[in-house]
């Protein structure tokens, strides 16, 4: 057939399994392109807030077992769970799961804001143990008032909470060089307010224009 009465050639791209054939065809016909596009994934939806929530321990309806071993001063006696409730409710506490994998759970009665503290406390605690000991520095100055102080020492606390060690310091400057005995009862007067908690571990010394003491949580 002569070009000039050849008919027009379909330029348009072809729709095969997916994808365009751009007048190809000896790649449309291999077998890895002639399988459909896969769909997009769905993104995770993040939920921050639901390993904490699975932590915390099951309360009153939320214990759902036909029978509980509840534990009262030491003594303990499997009851109904209705029967534990209803004792929980008349003393007008909460009825809280200690130790789900028995058979039967245990639980015990008793504020449930109040058990969770101690439970994040002994966590905490333990965490604490299994961490480097480290020195914590806590500054200070001659002129520093009591409510700061106060401050300090609710910090240094939370320090010894943890099992660290807490350097206090106090700087003096110019004139201030001269009342020395004002700065050291100062610093006394803080290790005296942290005795309950708190040894000495290192005694009032001074380093250049400052005094320093280290103390370490009690054993």
């Amino acid at each position: 057939m002569d070009a000039a009465h050849a008919p027009p050639r379909d330029v348009r791209p072809k729709v095969v399994e997916g994808f365009l054939d751009r007048r190809t065809p000896f790649l449309v016909d291999w077998p890895c392109f002639q399988f459909p596009l896969s769909p997009l994934r769905q993104r995770h939806k993040y939920e921050p807030f639901k390993k904490a929530q699975e932590k915390r321990p099951r309360t009153n309806e939320q214990i759902r077992v036909p029978e509980v071993m509840l534990i009262t001063d030491g003594v303990s006696e499997v009851l109904p769970i209705a029967t534990a409730l209803e004792r929980a409710k008349a003393q007008e506490l909460d009825l809280i799961e200690v130790s789900p994998k028995a058979v039967p759970p245990v639980v015990k009665i008793g504020e449930f804001g109040h058990y969770l503290y101690q439970l994040q406390k002994k966590e905490r605690r333990q965490r604490s143990h299994s961490k480097q000991v480290e020195v914590k520095m806590l500054r200070f100055g001659f002129r520093t008032d009591k409510h700061d102080l106060d401050r300090l020492s609710d910090r240094a606390r939370e320090f010894f909470e943890d099992r660290h060690l807490v350097k206090f310091s106090v700087r003096l400057r110019g004139r201030e060089l001269s009342n020395k005995e004002y700065a050291i009862e100062k610093l006394k007067g803080i290790m005296a307010g942290l005795a309950d908690v708190a040894e000495t571990e290192q005694e009032i010394k001074r380093q250049g224009t400052q005094y320093i003491a280290i103390l370490r949580p009690k054993r």
